[in-house]
């Protein structure tokens, strides 16, 4: 992600995305979904296209809160589909809906989605792409190793020289274990 480095600082949407979130751990269950969901959201978009919608997925998401999106029905999924603050692709909103509705199981089996993750840990990507795809819809490797570097779990989300990465060595990201 070496582009990212280059590009990303002093840009009105990049910046603060490289800066304060992408690569660095989280076991924040709110974040772990909204990331997951806006890599759904980006298949085949640009990143920048999903962090210009940030605000409005956010909204229309019920804050990313999965216990209230895993109650969306047809109804919000037609309100869903007319919003045009959002990206507005049936399959990805249907598949960010079914996922929430899957995290119970996680939590019920490991006390949250932040702890199925780490209980699984360490895999190659190849591995961690089967689990997701196993687990959740809508999951692709590029998807799932994208969500993976962007809260700390795969190497890769800044060159080692970028000052984002020295701050997030400090934090112990479970990619250098």
């Amino acid at each position: 992600m070496s582009g990212y480095c280059d590009i990303a600082p002093g840009h009105e949407f990049h910046g603060p995305y490289h800066d304060s979130e992408y690569g660095f751990p989280t076991d924040d269950e709110i974040v772990l979904f909204e990331r997951l969901s806006l890599e759904i959201f980006q298949a085949g978009l640009s990143w920048l296209v999903v962090l210009r919608k940030r605000a409005a997925f956010k909204k229309a998401f019920a804050g990313w809160n999965p216990k209230k999106v895993a109650k969306f029905g047809e109804k919000d999924i037609e309100r869903l589909l007319g919003d045009a603050a959002i990206i507005r692709s049936r399959a990805k909103i249907e598949a960010v809906i079914e996922n929430a509705r899957r995290l119970p199981a996680l939590v019920a089996a490991h006390g949250s989605f932040a702890a199925w993750i780490a209980a699984h840990h360490p895999l190659p990507k190849e591995e961690w792409v089967k689990l997701f795809r196993k687990t959740f819809k809508f999951m692709g490797p590029e998807i799932v190793g994208e969500f993976l570097m962007s809260v700390g779990y795969l190497p890769g989300a800044h060159r080692a020289d970028c000052p984002t990465q020295k701050r997030i060595n400090k934090l112990h990201p479970p990619c250098a274990e």
